[in-house]
């Protein structure tokens, strides 16, 4: 392979890279557009195979990058637009598990490097688990580098047979500063309390797809240590997924102070209007939601899994998964101490500084492809 280079000084080709996205969550889309972004501005050519949805959501194209449509399914066809998009890659970078296999898929039989990003871990029971396990394999042994974005993600994929697995935090860009006075911020937070309905009383926030293995069955048994509380809180949980009915049912069967109020479009806002995040799950890498809390000055309730310590540090509250009593008396510590939520924003502040930049990201990406593409470096 010829030597490639990303500024391409003496009018060497600059380096061709692909991205590919699969369903993409908002984690693993927002790490791409930042991702795209950063290379094309250091003059590397970016072309993003992605379905036409995430792309246009995401506006991968506003990056500087070049779209090419492939649907998220690993038929034939998908496989063969794949196989030409990466036609004259230098190096291809897939994120996520079904992503990584189509990208393998369409690498047989070339020298093109793949480096596979694990940014979640897939949850799954009985057949369908020993197919991931297959699944994680077949990646993990495809590609010359996996980025893991919690150490336990690496360790997993070292386990899953990984010739070079690392860790390489992906950064979720910080939130634009809500513009305007203080007392323009006063207004929209009461506007948001007023439209969910968390006027005069502490307001709670979650959000995430609503599956089991989120917790947010712990968390309801969790709300009703919280009846005692005056005023009483009110939890608000955004998000659409196969649990809502279940859901739905037991917080009016039981009379819980709890709203679902599907998918929003306006999450900074009820940040910004929350005295207070959760977030129960089973597992996370680096959660999207706590870097969010952290960075909008909400002090967080979290369960100490997966990547969680490592990202939050003891900038919030942690808890072991599954202990609703653990987590209401978090809660209700946390409501009845404003000085130590005071404590929390601050050391979240301070947590969140120490978080990549986008750039520095980028800079570490980078470094792997250069690596990858020098020559005899394969």
């Amino acid at each position: 392979m010829s030597h490639v280079s990303s500024h391409s000084p003496h009018g060497q080709t600059p380096m061709h890279t692909v991205q590919v996205l699969g369903g993409g969550s908002a984690g693993s889309s927002a790490h791409v557009r930042s991702l795209a972004a950063g290379l094309a501005a250091r003059g590397v050519r970016v072309t993003v195979c992605a379905p036409t949805e995430a792309a246009d959501a995401y506006d991968l194209t506003g990056t500087g990058a070049r779209h090419v449509h492939v649907p998220r399914s690993s038929d034939p066809a998908s496989v063969a637009s794949l196989r030409l998009a990466c036609a004259d890659a230098d190096l291809v970078h897939a994120h996520g598990l079904h992503a990584a296999l189509r990208a393998a898929l369409a690498l047989t039989g070339r020298r093109t490097p793949l480096v596979v990003t694990w940014h979640t871990r897939a949850h799954a029971e009985g057949a369908r688990a020993r197919l991931l396990r297959l699944l994680e394999r077949r990646v993990a042994k495809a590609a010359a580098v996996v980025l893991g974005t919690s150490s336990d993600l690496v360790d997993r994929a070292r386990s899953r047979g990984a010739r070079d697995a690392r860790l390489a935090p992906v950064t979720f860009p910080a939130p634009r500063p809500v513009t305007g006075d203080a007392e323009d911020a006063e207004g929209l937070r009461h506007k948001a309390l007023a439209e969910l309905g968390a006027v005069g009383r502490p307001l709670i926030v979650t959000l995430g797809t609503l599956e089991r293995q989120r917790g947010y069955d712990v968390l309801l048994e969790a709300t009703r240590a919280w009846r005692h509380l005056d005023p009483l809180p009110l939890l608000v949980i955004a998000g659409e997924g196969p649990e809502r009915a279940a859901l739905q049912r037991r917080i009016e069967g039981e009379g819980l102070p709890v709203r679902l109020v599907g998918r929003r479009d306006d999450v900074s806002e009820m940040l910004a209007a929350a005295d207070l995040v959760v977030l129960p799950s089973s597992w996370e890498s680096r959660s999207v939601l706590a870097q969010e809390a952290l960075h909008a000055r909400v002090p967080l309730v979290a369960t100490a899994v997966g990547g969680i310590p490592e990202l939050v540090g003891d900038a919030a509250v942690l808890v072991p998964y599954g202990d609703a009593a653990a987590l209401a008396t978090a809660v209700a510590r946390l409501l009845a101490d404003p000085a130590l939520r005071e404590r929390l924003k601050d050391k979240g502040t301070a947590q969140a500084a120490t978080w990549p930049t986008e750039d520095e990201t980028v800079t570490q990406v980078l470094s792997v492809y250069d690596e990858l593409t020098r020559p005899f470096g394969m």
